[in-house]
């Protein structure tokens, strides 16, 4: 298979829509597309009691293993597969599982802190922030942390606002100066098209495609 064209970060605050854009992304385009979370490579914590992990601040920029992502990342964009480690959001813990990936044409790194990284973002061919109103993405994070990964209410709620409301405004919401788009609101539709368009253009057999060559734009600043 050949090496990835094209690298993608999607970064934003918890519950923006990051995922539903890459998802989109993915969907929309295809095989062509491998899709990387950020939440795959927070640090292997079986060292620590549950009670221990729950304490962590995962929001905080330390909780993630930079060194093994670069590195797996670099792989991809070399031509060669990676294992991929799994989480277990309900263990606050690394699984032991592996997931075999294979390279592609377009790699989509997403997660709140994906733009956070220099070494990471030099990565990138294309840097993406996904900027949602904080009242719309604590209900979303409420809606997932309690419905999907089975978590008290209580608790989702003290955790924002001990950790992860005051970690994206000190860690998250300053990378939005270094991505290279931002979209509003989420999925927001004339954004996505954009987007999309833009990430068929690098495909190989899409670059002799009438139309794909002109400038694009979301909220004025240019996708190519």
């Amino acid at each position: 298979m050949s090496s990835p064209s094209f690298a993608i970060g999607i970064a934003g605050g918890t519950g923006a829509g990051k995922t539903t854009v890459a998802r989109t992304v993915s969907e929309t385009v295809g095989e062509a597309v491998t899709r990387i979370p950020l939440d795959n490579y927070y640090k292997d914590l079986s060292h620590l009691a549950f009670e221990e992990r729950e304490q962590v601040n995962y929001d905080h920029p330390s909780a993630f293993e930079w060194d093994l992502l670069r590195e797996q990342l670099e792989a991809l964009l070399a031509g060669r597969s990676i294992e991929m480690p799994q989480y277990d959001f309900e263990a606050h813990n690394r699984t032991d599982d592996r997931v075999t990936v294979e390279p592609s044409e377009i790699l989509v790194l997403e997660g709140i802190l994906s733009l956070y990284d220099e070494e990471i973002r030099d990565l990138l061919d294309l840097r993406v922030y996904v900027m949602t109103d904080a009242d719309v993405r604590i209900l979303r994070r409420i809606e997932r942390d309690v419905i999907e990964r089975g978590r008290d209410l209580k608790g989702v709620i003290d955790q924002y606002l001990e950790t992860v409301k005051p970690m994206h405004e000190q860690f998250v919401a300053p990378t939005k100066k270094q991505a290279d788009v931002i979209i509003p609101e989420g999925a927001n539709r004339m954004a996505m098209d954009l987007l999309i368009e833009k990430v068929q253009a690098e495909l190989p057999d899409e670059s002799a495609r009438p139309g794909v060559d002109r400038e694009l734009s979301v909220n004025g600043q240019a996708l190519d």
